[in-house]
């Protein structure tokens, strides 16, 4: 009836994006705590997606369709999100308005490059019979984790330097998006760790909000 996959496997991946747009628009609304919180749970989400669609028997469409889903969801969840996120906690002087403009540019480099490149070695990779246990660049996903720890330390900070710190923070993590360098991919014990950071953040900005 519909075009498209509905199953198991990419059932994460839409609740995902779900929290997302969810989030994006809790934002515009004025409610960013709980905007923050949403992104949290996004990534939580995109963690646990390959898993369960690893775990489901997919035919190679499937498996195609997973890869391009998985980016397009990210590129709204971790490359526009976060930029709305800036812009509607007032962040948007010229020099906020360039990084956010190279934030979604690497967000956007390095999914596709993942997509294309990085899968080329891999099957090449395969030939050689070798796992790979590494990414190229820091994952896009990562932001889920970065900008709630960094909205958590304006507690401590004084608005004029929160201001500072935001664009900062998102510049980096863009230029860690597409280096060139090698990331081990996360095994089980990082799973539980990123798990355990994520309810300490969402506890933080709940107990900030009441």
């Amino acid at each position: 009836m519909f075009i498209g996959f509905y199953g198991a496997s990419v059932l994460l991946t839409y609740i995902g994006l779900a929290f997302a747009v969810v989030g994006m628009v809790l934002s515009f609304l004025g409610f960013i705590p709980a905007a923050i919180m949403c992104l949290i749970l996004a990534g939580v989400c995109d963690m646990f997606d390959g898993t369960v669609a690893r775990a489901c028997k997919r035919s190679d469409t499937e498996k195609k369709f997973g890869v391009q889903i998985d980016s397009l969801v990210d590129t709204v969840s971790f490359g526009v999100f976060p930029v709305i996120l800036g812009i509607c906690m007032g962040f948007t002087s010229r020099l906020n308005i360039i990084v956010y403009v190279m934030f979604v540019l690497a967000a956007v480099i390095r999914l596709a490059y993942f997509n294309v490149l990085a899968e080329e070695k891999t099957v090449f990779n395969k030939k050689k019979k070798e796992k790979i246990s590494y990414y190229y660049g820091l994952p896009v996903t990562s932001i889920a984790i970065i900008l709630p720890f960094t909205y958590n330390l304006s507690i401590f900070m004084h608005p004029s330097v929160f201001v500072k710190a935001y664009p900062l923070v998102m510049l980096a993590t863009a230029i860690l998006f597409v280096l060139n360098i090698k990331i081990k991919k996360p095994t089980g014990i990082w799973y539980v760790i990123c798990s355990i950071l994520a309810a300490i953040e969402i506890a933080i900005i709940s107990a900030a909000m009441r």
